[in-house]
């Protein structure tokens, strides 16, 4: 014998790391491979997948498989799959579904094919993956890297997490009006807001805000979150619950500002010229609340996200210059207030916050 040569294609730095994570996000990995059984346990106990032997299963051991439910239990317990084949890589996607996964496959090869198109999401390798694996799959990975797909997962909670509250903030602050009008209505009082101001207050001022709530950032702990269910709805109890109770506090203190201005002699234009502000100023408020739906908003640094600081600011702004702007105060029937009153309002506009810090105070204590 004059020499032995041995060869290992060693873990990416960034694999070992990646895989925590996604047991953090709650997120199971398993490996699928066509190598020797004793190699592939050792990749994935190296890599923290498995824990014991007990948790491979090898390509012989699915042929031998008489039916489904078979299978299914062999899948239950294994993370890790040594010799297999392409039919089999497809078995354990399928096996995995029946046991209530929602299955993601990473692949790079032709083989891989019928399991990327099997899977809820497809995951192919740009670089070094076949034609077939790309035009199966329902993502590419420009970096044939593992961690990328971890870092998609994180931006696709963050992005998720904006969706709802920016439609959070539509939907309270649009619930909050009907609100206004409705007990208006009820006590016989005249409409609180003219169609044009409602217009401005929903296309002007909140559309600035609601754009810029777009671009928060993460709050940090998307990725210590289970995942959630694929049928799981934008409406669910929380977003209903914050719903309600924003809408109410903001529908009902607007009302009783508007009836209270009524009832102590203003006009018609004046009493709605004050509510049309408060509305404003509320929105103003709220779009601070809806940042989270369990943090307070003395734990969010308003600096993380300045575009939402400065949309804010700019939305009271445009406001108050039309105040000031005689052809707009008079399309809009508004006129200047004095910085007391602006600052009374305010003070009213800043019930929501409290309503909505202690929602979220209650569900921390009793919920978790």
């Amino acid at each position: 014998m004059i020499g032995l040569v041995a060869i290992i294609d060693p873990l990416r730095t960034e694999a070992k790391g990646a895989v925590a994570a996604c047991r953090e996000a709650g997120i199971e990995v398993a490996m699928i491979t066509g190598d020797h059984p004793a190699t592939a346990l050792t990749i994935a106990q190296e890599l923290n997948i498995v824990e014991s032997a007990d948790q491979l299963v090898a390509g012989p051991d699915l042929q031998l498989a008489l039916d489904s439910g078979t299978i299914d239990q062999l899948t239950a317990k294994a993370r890790c799959f040594a010799r297999v084949g392409p039919r089999q890589k497809l078995e354990i996607v399928q096996s995995l579904q029946r046991n209530g996964h929602f299955v993601a496959v990473s692949g790079d090869g032709a083989n891989d094919a019928p399991a990327l198109r099997t899977a809820q999401v497809g995951v192919a390798m740009g670089l070094n993956g076949t034609d077939v694996a790309r035009e199966t799959s329902d993502l590419i990975v420009t970096d044939d890297n593992f961690a990328s797909i971890v870092a998609g997962v994180e931006e696709g909670r963050v992005a998720f997490a904006n969706v709802r509250k920016v439609i959070f903030l539509l939907i309270s602050t649009g619930a909050a009006e009907l609100v206004l009008f409705t007990l208006a209505l009820l006590t016989g009082l005249p409409l609180p807001l003219m169609a044009v101001q409602l217009l401005w207050l929903n296309l002007v001022t909140n559309g600035i805000q609601d754009v810029a709530l777009a671009f928060e950032p993460g709050e940090g702990n998307e990725m210590r979150q289970s995942p959630r269910s694929p049928h799981e709805p934008i409406f669910n109890r929380i977003m209903i619950e914050r719903v309600i109770i924003s809408a109410l506090v903001i529908g009902t203190v607007a009302f009783l500002l508007f009836q209270w201005l009524i009832a102590r002699g203003y006009t018609l234009d004046e009493a709605r010229n004050g509510t049309l502000l408060l509305m404003v100023l509320f929105e103003n408020v709220h779009v601070f609340n809806c940042r989270s739906e369990a943090r307070s908003v003395f734990r969010h640094n308003p600096l993380r996200n300045p575009i939402l600081l400065i949309g804010t600011v700019a939305a009271q702004l445009v406001h108050i210059g039309a105040m000031y702007t005689p052809w707009l105060r008079d399309v809009l029937h508004v006129q200047p207030i004095s910085p007391q009153h602006w600052l009374e309002l305010l003070g009213f506009a800043l019930t929501v916050l409290i309503a909505m810090e202690l929602h979220k105070a209650i569900r921390k204590r009793y919920l978790h």
